[in-house]
């Protein structure tokens, strides 16, 4: 593996500062406006984005939120707004997506790069090219549009943002590169960020790893529990989880008091560091590209 310093983990390292930014864009025009039926439409680590601002938003009270994957939006449905997430801009289902509801209702991207195709397509756009990332693997991106759309909420970050400062510069627990095996669980929007985690784990060290909703890890998959596993939980634990986890002697890790998108920060670095661990380059994972661009029709 080269000596070269890792890219990954210098875009990990700036994500404080990147949502201080992405909070100023709070005010953007073409973001979903209280009251209104939103579909949020995202590909990979932007539909798990997707789905834990869908779950934010609904509980604020702003109104009926859908999260799809890009390819399986359904038909027949009838939203005031669609926002797409989308870090490069030329993701195939989601230009598939905007050309097909356009003109039936107002369009917005979130994107980092300016004049691509889904800027083209869509009726608004809020750049964040500042959050842009050259890593095939995202981590800032995406943080950041949910910074942004969190603040958008009317949530104030400012504890966020000193928590992710605080996991950019804790060192990794060496017994957790050591793992064999990664669950992540989540309640309410954390489950988007469970997913995202995983994600995250497999994209940059190949790990094994599984997420889903905290209380439904006791309907089955706590059977994979073991010495040498790591059960992670993103926000609150439920009653009794961490003793079904120690009775099966397994690892359970949690920090219900952080921010958890911070948290986040935290298991990307553990996912660098395991790569490394591993002599993987997590600059340059197997079978990935930064963009998913399919043959056009």
């Amino acid at each position: 593996m080269s000596s070269r310093p890792c890219l990954t983990s210098a875009e990990i390292a700036t994500q404080p500062r990147m949502w201080e930014r992405a909070v100023a864009l709070a005010a953007s025009g073409g973001l979903p406006l209280p009251g209104e039926r939103v579909a949020v439409i995202g590909c990979g680590t932007s539909w798990f984005i997707a789905q834990a601002y869908a779950a934010l938003r609904e509980r604020a009270g702003q109104g009926w939120t859908d999260a799809f994957a890009a390819s399986e939006v359904p038909s027949g449905r009838a939203w005031d707004r669609v926002l797409t997430i989308t870090r490069s801009g030329t993701t195939t289902e989601v230009l598939r997506l905007l050309r097909t509801v356009r003109g039936t209702a107002p369009t917005t991207v979130i994107t980092g790069t300016p004049g691509s195709p889904a800027t083209a397509a869509a009726d608004h756009t809020v750049l964040l090219d500042f959050a842009d990332e050259q890593s095939v693997v995202q981590t800032r991106f995406a943080t950041t549009a949910l910074a942004l759309l969190r603040a958008h909420l009317g949530e104030d970050l400012s504890a966020a943002v000193t928590d992710a400062e605080s996991a950019v510069h804790r060192d990794v627990d060496h017994h957790l590169v050591e793992a064999r095996q990664f669950t992540f669980l989540g309640t309410g929007w954390t489950v988007g960020l469970a997913a995202e985690a995983a994600l995250k784990m497999r994209e940059a060290a190949g790990a094994w790893t599984e997420s889903y909703p905290a209380m439904e890890y006791r309907h089955g998959p706590i059977s994979i529990a073991a010495p040498g596993r790591v059960t992670w939980v993103l926000g609150a634990v439920p009653e009794g989880l961490d003793a079904d986890v120690h009775q099966a002697g397994g690892t359970l890790i949690a920090s219900p008091g952080l921010d958890p998108m911070a948290e986040l920060v935290r298991i990307q670095k553990l996912a660098v560091a395991i790569a490394q661990h591993h002599g993987l380059d997590p600059d340059r994972p197997r079978n990935l590209t930064r963009s998913i661009i399919l043959d056009q029709e």
